[in-house]
């Protein structure tokens, strides 16, 4: 169990205004990541270091946007102006996660335009939608390998800290396991336990700065 991405919501002037401000940020250029057909949604990918990445990502105007979970938070968060959707943690085996959670994981794909396919399942949006602190959860499949989003690019970019408001009582809970034990050397500072929960913030280091979006 692992620290896989951040999602990061477009704001109103769509992908490529959104990706492009938070490049200028960063100082590196993303990757066009293609279209969610599952989801009806498509992002941008900035590839971190340690196997990360951040995506930048948008709601399509598709019949699958409005069925499945991942279009409806995306749709929700762009129509809210946008920023920080969620968190997501890899892990190796899904079944205790849909056992807990009663229902099954739902698969995603991406496909290349040389044809080759990026494959997985997840689980968890509807908490991510209903509890915005705890992460949704995803399986890669076997066959990922060079096709994993952190491997788009070379990197130097590293995800440093994130500020979430919510506990880590209550993300420990979801997960199972000790949140602290899926964050790497990522940073986490729980803030405003009662307020209205989420990612307030996340720190990368780039260039030799840190910088906050």
């Amino acid at each position: 169990m692992r620290l896989d991405h951040v999602s990061f919501a477009c704001e109103p002037d769509g992908l490529a205004a959104t990706a492009a401000r938070i490049s200028t940020k960063l100082g590196v250029e993303p990757v066009k990541g293609g279209v969610h057909p599952r989801f009806g949604t498509r992002n941008m990918i900035f590839p971190l270091v340690n196997g990360q990445y951040l995506e930048v990502v948008e709601v399509l105007n598709h019949p699958a946007s409005d069925k499945a979970p991942f279009g409806q938070a995306v749709r929700a968060r762009s129509e809210a102006g946008g920023g920080w959707m969620g968190w997501c943690v890899a892990v190796d085996d899904l079944g205790p996660f849909e056992e807990r959670l009663g229902r099954a994981a739902v698969p995603g794909n991406r496909k290349f335009p040389d044809g080759q396919e990026l494959t997985w399942q997840q689980i968890g949006i509807k908490g991510l939608i209903a509890d915005p602190q705890v992460p949704y959860l995803l399986r890669w499949d076997e066959d990922t390998g060079d096709l994993h989003p952190s491997k788009a690019r070379p990197s130097s970019v590293r995800l440093d800290c994130l500020t979430i408001a919510g506990s880590s009582e209550r993300v420990t809970e979801w997960l199972g396991t000790q949140v602290e034990e899926t964050l790497d050397d990522v940073v986490v500072q729980w803030v405003a336990p009662n307020g209205t929960p989420g990612i307030m913030s996340v720190v990368f280091e780039t260039g030799g700065q840190r910088v906050e979006i």
